[in-house]
Parts: structure tokens; sequence; C-alpha cells
């Protein structure tokens, strides 16, 4: 490699080692990938100076529906007399999810990425269940909507861990929901065919590191025994990472307990599933005890905090899940709201409400400690979930980062200790001015290239949609 294919920066500060330093210059190869850190004058001189800046790993959203952007702003309402919950929120989504067009699909798509990419974003995990025309009708390309969440990816540059969905009933002893018609593959082997035909399509069309695909068996009320089984077998034999709804409603949980007579976490661990490359997204209605075996089985869990709270789910036992050694991540889930940093806050603000006490997730007095975990948590926590090798700024890892404006109201008068819990606790989306993927600069000054096209052709999918 020669300087002349070697892209460096010098921001004022770097964030690597659970730490900011000051000085540090970090360069990467052709391929996007780090090559060395540096602090002599010469290497100083040649890399790029980022004034007021500071930059840190990118974040990892491990747990996106892109098409529900559409649907933000459209159920903050009351839908009867009764009360309104996950399960009226549910009907909503249905409604929307049935009329939107594959063009439809990629432009809201679209519109998610670059809000993830604006906020420091640099991978999504997309737990994708649009599969079938509204009638259900198979498309002649099974995975014609999923190709168009991949192109929308790769067009804004957002890394992308395509999780497709199994759903192959509206529960046990249910009738089937007309809503769920785009959702369903009824038979396990064709579900496999159908991903193992994904998967090969990203490993010829997509950059090394850009795209790969995973198994999301959708919950225990969606997926019979035998079929989750089946593809988690699949899933373990293709090396994928396997994610799943878990325990987001005492409702799941009691319909398991009356098929299985196990609650959802049991009845995964008594069947092998849980291992290191499972994720539990949500994971808030457990015991202690399944907890402990999340932990045994090195399985992660996703929090979804601004959903949880948008949807009155509840709170993510985080400290409960930390003493049984799991690791936690983030997801944007619904996307009512795109910002991890206020997810990871949120995560720590639940218990504190519940709890009625503060700095719950840290067990020392060290200032920084809180912030240095809620931030692995968003940033390399989320990447080993999705089998990404992004997350951190090591040596042979992604150049994939983002940047802050140290002048931005939300952090000024930070210094290089205090600047952790300033960006995890007070950082605005306005502080936050690039998003690098693999070195490139995605987001300059707070602007993408594609932006004003994107949110063009988004408005126009929300009239055709919504009538307006």
């Amino acid at each position: 490699m020669t300087a002349a294919t070697e892209r460096g920066w010098l921001p004022d500060l770097l964030y690597r080692g659970g730490k900011f330093e000051s000085g540090t210059a970090m360069f990467a190869d052709e391929t996007g990938r780090i090559t060395r850190f540096s602090d002599s004058a010469d290497d100083r001189k040649r890399a790029h100076r980022l004034h007021g800046k500071a930059l840190l790993p990118g974040l990892v959203n491990a747990h996106s529906h892109a098409f529900q952007r559409s649907i933000r702003g459209r159920t903050e309402h009351r839908t009867g007399s009764g009360r309104d919950t996950f399960w009226t929120w549910r009907e909503a989504m249905y409604r929307a999810a049935n009329r939107l067009s594959p063009d439809d699909i990629y432009a809201v798509a679209r519109m998610a990425f670059l809000e993830m990419l604006l906020s420091g974003i640099t991978t999504v995990g997309e737990f994708h269940y649009l599969h079938n025309a509204p009638d259900g009708a198979r498309y002649e390309d099974p995975n014609l909507l999923a190709k168009q969440v991949l192109r929308a990816a790769e067009e804004t540059g957002l890394r992308i861990a395509l999780l497709r969905t199994a759903y192959a009933r509206a529960g046990w002893q249910q009738d089937p929901h007309i809503g769920q018609r785009r959702f369903l593959t009824p038979a396990p082997e064709q579900y496999m065919a159908d991903t193992e035909e994904l998967r090969i399509h990203i490993s010829r069309t997509c950059g090394p590191g850009r795209a790969w695909a995973g198994v999301a068996p959708h919950s225990v009320r969606a997926v019979p025994l035998d079929y989750l089984l089946a593809i988690t077998e699949y899933a373990r034999e293709k090396e994928m990472p396997v994610h799943m709804h878990v325990a987001e409603q005492p409702g799941e949980v009691a319909a398991c307990l009356k098929e299985h007579g196990l609650r959802p976490v049991e009845l995964l661990q008594r069947h092998g599933i849980l291992d290191h490359r499972f994720t539990a997204v949500h994971a808030i209605h457990l015991s202690e005890e399944e907890a402990a075996m999340l932990g045994d089985a090195r399985a992660r869990v996703c929090a979804c905090p601004t959903t949880e709270r948008n949807l009155g789910d509840g709170a993510v036992p985080a400290d409960r899940l930390q003493r049984a050694g799991v690791g936690v991540c983030f997801g944007s889930d619904s996307n009512v709201q795109i910002d991890l940093l206020e997810d990871a806050r949120e995560l720590e603000y639940h218990l504190r409400m519940r709890d009625l006490q503060r700095a719950v997730l840290t067990d020392d007095c060290e200032p920084e400690s809180l912030a240095r975990r809620l931030f692995t948590n968003a940033s390399a926590t989320g990447a080993a979930s999705l089998g990404a090798s992004g997350g951190i700024l090591e040596v042979g890892r992604p150049a994939d980062f983002f940047a802050v404006d140290l002048n931005d109201p939300s952090v000024a008068g930070a210094d290089e200790g205090s600047l952790p819990a300033n960006v995890v606790f007070g950082a605005g989306r306005s502080a936050i001015r690039g998003t690098f993927v693999g070195g490139e600069a995605l987001v300059e000054n707070g602007h993408h290239a594609l932006g004003a096209d994107i949110v063009e052709q988004f408005a126009g999918a929300q009239r055709r949609l919504w009538g307006t």
C-alpha cells in the first residue's frame, strides 16, 4: 500500500479503547479498512484535518422495520373507547403494510436509512417481513421486496444485515389474520429455499461486507416449533445470525405457556436454539431464570426503548440482563424516532423511573463508566449481534465512524473526560456532522448527497399511501 492509496483523518479527539485521545490520526486503505493509528508529526500533516470534531465508532442499529417509517405520526391517537395497546397499534400497522407497493417500500426504506446515517448509524439489521403481494400471492421473485430494501441500503451507503423473517401463522389455535398475508411463508422448506436464494444473490451482487443475510423467526406465536427448529438449524449450518422477537408482550408469554407449557426463553433453551448467534429482540417480560439462560448461552438482547415506550410494551430489564452477562444492543424497531443515542440513554432512564434511583446500570463511581458501557452497547455489541465487524475503531476493522461537532450547543464545553457522557446523555442529532462507511464520507456537514431526492420520493409515497 502506498501513501497515495491511504486515507487519513485527524480529529481533535478520537474515541478508542473506551476513551478519547487527542493528537491521533487514523488511516485506512483503499478497501476501507483501518490500517494504523499514528501521532507522528509527518502523519498528522498527511491526514485530513477535522477541526473541532470528535470521531467515534459507527453506531449499529440491530433491529429495524424500515417500512414502518411510513406510519410515523399516524398512530398517535386513540382508536376507540377502550385501551390502546400494542395490539391496537398493530392493526394500524397492518393497514399500511398492505398498501405499500414495491416502489413505495424502496422509497420508505431509503428515507429510514438516510435518517440512520444522519444520526451516526453505519450498519442496520433489517428485520424484513414483507414478502408477498397485498393479496398474499407470491411474487415471481419471492425476494422482490427484500431486494428493494437492499437497493435502498446500497444507494444510501448503509451496511445491512437483511434478517429475512419467517412468519407462518397468526398464533396457536388462531384463525389466519387478513393483515398478515404479506408476511406468510407457510412451509419451512419454502422459507429456507427463498432465504438461500437471497443469500446467494447478496454474495453475487453486493460488495464484501456491505450486505449479508440472517434468519429471523418472527416470534414463538408466529412460528410453530418444528418450523422454528428447521430454520434455526439451517442458520447454524450457514453460520448466519438468528434474531427473534421474544417476550415483548405478556400475551405472548401467556400463549407460549398454553401451547408449550414453557415461557418463551425456556422453550428456546429447552430445544437448543439459544447460542452466541442468537439475539432476542425486546426480551422485556423475563424471569431471572430466563435471563440466566440467555447469559449461559452467550446470546444477546436487542432493546428498542423508543419503540417500547411508544407502544407501552414495558421496560427492558437491562440490570437483570447485565447481572446475567447478557450483551445488550439497540434497535430503532418501528422507526417512530431514529436516534440510537436516545435509545441508549432511555435504557438507563426507564430503570431510573422504575427504581426511583440514578445510575442503575453501573456498579462503580467512575464518572464515565456508565456512558462507556451504553456506547459500547450501541456500537460494538450491536455489531457482534449482526455478525458485523464494525462498532470498534481498531486496525483491521472497517473505517466506519461518525463525527461530532464539539461546538454544537448540545455538547459544547465538554472536555476529554466528560465527552463520553455528554455524547451519550446529551448529544442532539444536530451534533452529528459526518458519517463515514468504509472510509467514505456519506454525510458531510450534516447532509447526504441524495438527501433532497430521498425526501422528495418519500413525500410522494406518503401522499399516495395516506391520500394527502
